[in-house]
């Protein structure tokens, strides 16, 4: 290993696995060492096929292999016990979406991740989308003049059969609903492109899935700026994912990032030109599937973090936004009161 090589172990071989063994593969500087997973064979798997050891708890890995990092990518509900018990090692911490189910697990992560000196990653891939990135800068340069309305919209197919694969899934206590889970990257989009949120009202149902939390959901949300924003969620689209969009709405300009995974511009007009208008085209991916290519962007920034030369794209602050969102949310869907945000409690 040179000095400027860091080793990574995983926990969570599941389904997002994948994505961020090809990832790591791919960014010169990071190497994958180790992997654990509670079903044996699940870790077995994941270790022989990467060639790295493996493990069937997180504390065996910390003490059976040398590692700089680890990645979370457990059930949701476990995020926050899992990175704080690697900070606590010294290690550093990638989480996926979200970084926690309650505003006090998040803020108990980024606390132990603080007192360990440690950084703490929470993964948002899709902000690094080529035509998210584009609508960004949009937006930053004031290209839509004043914003009226931001929009998106997740129209997915997950069958009950998906929920039935792990009996976490679905579950208040290790999961969340369609906004938790599916949409997450979704809410954090819309939040971090249209700024602070003030107030939120919202509907949730489970309507065809025999699951505690919500298949199907929608928010209308109010923004600090005066805008106004929706955001429309469903797993139960006939009969495979329709659509992964943010529309942003503006006096001088009109944007929509599409696609199954906002992939892919789909409109782009504004009333005055910019060089940026000529890498419309050339923005747009085809991703094999709704998790994108962002992993591997997201990578080569922790790395250039680790070695002191960028910032985080999303630290543990960045990403406890989106989760005080998703919270506001399913309180005012159970409440059906209109509630403000911040939230005031801790929840």
């Amino acid at each position: 290993m040179t000095a400027s090589e860091f080793r990574i172990g995983l926990v969570g071989c599941g389904r997002i696995s994948a994505n961020h063994f090809g990832a790591i593969r791919k960014v010169e500087g990071l190497r994958l060492v180790a992997v654990c997973d509670a079903v044996e064979e699940r870790a077995r798997t994941a270790g022989e096929a990467q060639g790295v050891s493996w493990f069937t708890s997180l504390e065996e890995m910390l003490a059976g292999a040398e590692c700089d990092v680890v990645v979370i990518a457990t059930p949701s509900g476990l995020h926050p016990d899992h990175g704080i018990v690697a900070a606590r090692a010294g290690k550093h911490v990638i989480t996926e979406k979200p970084m926690a189910i309650s505003l006090a697990g998040a803020d108990e992560l980024v606390r132990a991740c603080d007192e360990a000196g440690v950084h703490l990653f929470v993964v948002k891939q899709n902000r690094l989308n080529p035509p998210v990135q584009l609508l960004k800068r949009a937006i930053d340069k004031g290209r839509f003049g004043r914003i009226y309305l931001i929009n998106t919209t997740v129209r997915w197919s997950r069958p009950q059969e998906y929920y039935d694969q792990a009996p976490w899934r679905g579950t208040w206590k290790y999961d969340g609903g369609a906004f938790m889970n599916q949409a997450s990257h979704y809410v954090d989009l819309v939040q971090w492109l249209g700024g602070p949120v003030e107030s939120v009202v919202a509907k949730t149902a489970t309507l065809a899935r025999r699951i505690e939390t919500e298949d199907t959901g929608v928010a209308v949300l109010q923004f600090a700026n005066g805008a106004l924003g929706t955001i429309e969620v469903t797993m139960l689209t006939y009969p495979k994912n329709m659509e992964g969009s943010v529309t942003v709405l503006g006096e001088r300009g009109t944007a929509k990032i599409g696609g199954t995974a906002v992939n892919r511009v789909e409109h782009w007009d504004f009333a005055e030109a910019d060089p940026d208008d000529a890498l419309v085209g050339s923005a747009d991916t085809d991703p094999p599937s709704v998790y994108g290519f962002g992993h591997e962007g997201y990578y080569r920034n922790v790395l250039a973090v680790l070695r002191g030369e960028a910032e985080p794209d999303t630290d543990g602050r960045e990403g406890r936004k989106s989760l005080e969102l998703i919270l506001g949310i399913y309180e005012a869907a159970r409440t059906g009161k209109e509630v403000s945000l911040p939230l005031r409690e801790q929840s």
